[in-house]
């Protein structure tokens, strides 16, 4: 099979979500070593999620962990659920434990390098956070700061929910079609109802869109966006870098959908 067009996805499948997070982790540090030889800094899109974080602890693990510049890096979230700053469900929490504090620790990652979406009650510029649209207003604000409107992400990780969203963009739900940067969710199926998520519009923006996904309760939906369905009923279909997009999946969420080699 011929090497896809940068708008076709490659799919890669793993056997199962433990060698799909190894392999993941592998991915992203070889990726970021590459794009360090070119040009610098870095910017890299994060996910929560369970073969999310496991990712991120498979990171922390790895041997090339330290061939990285992490000084040259900036790390950022497609979305976040709009909880206190230190909930155990926060996706940035998890992170932290996972990777992010042993990076700043012991790696030389700048504290200031890790731009978290701003938690109820942070004080942004002054003014304090009250609601999930002040948070997307603040880390619009931010990635700005490094952009226009925002950075041309290197990398930016999604996970997929059984339903087919992505980030924190639910099938049917009026968030799909936010314009701008990052929009604030109400409402959301999934708890917590209130969450804050990058729109479609940063999304396509990235360099590099990598989809993980993991479990058979996911295949339907992953077969549904590779075969490019509606966006409105199945989300994922609409996560597609401007350079590359990248499916990777275990054996369980592949079902039937055929691996593509490039």
């Amino acid at each position: 099979m011929s090497t896809p067009a940068p708008h076709d996805p490659l799919v890669v499948v793993h056997p199962d979500a433990g060698t799909l997070a190894q392999a993941a982790a592998a991915r992203l540090l070889t990726r970021l070593l590459d794009v360090q030889s070119v040009r610098s800094p870095v910017h890299v899109v994060l996910t929560g999620g369970t073969v999310g974080i496991r990712t991120l602890a498979a990171v922390a693990d790895s041997p090339l962990r330290g061939a990285v510049d992490w000084s040259a890096v900036h790390l950022w979230w497609g979305d976040e659920r709009f909880l206190p700053d230190g909930d155990p469900d926060r996706n940035a929490t998890q992170a932290r434990a996972a990777l992010l504090d042993t990076l700043v620790a012991d790696s030389g990652l700048p504290p200031a390098h890790v731009h978290e979406m701003p938690a109820p009650g942070t004080v942004v510029d002054g003014a304090t956070v009250t609601t999930p649209e002040e948070s997307a207003a603040a880390y619009a604000t931010e990635l700005a700061r490094y952009g226009d409107p925002l950075p041309r992400f290197d990398v930016l990780l999604l996970g997929m929910g059984p339903d087919g969203h992505v980030a924190s963009l639910f099938p049917g739900h009026e968030a799909l079609g936010a314009a701008g940067v990052a929009v604030g969710v109400h409402g959301s199926p999934k708890p917590p109802p209130e969450r804050v998520s990058l729109t479609f519009d940063a999304v396509r923006r990235a360099r590099e869109v990598w989809v993980v996904a993991a479990g058979a309760e996911k295949s339907a939906q992953a077969a549904a966006a590779l075969a490019r369905g509606p966006v409105a009923e199945v989300p994922a279909a609409g996560a597609t870098g401007s350079e590359r997009t990248l499916w990777l999946l275990d054996a369980a969420a592949a079902g039937a959908t055929a691996p593509s080699r490039g």
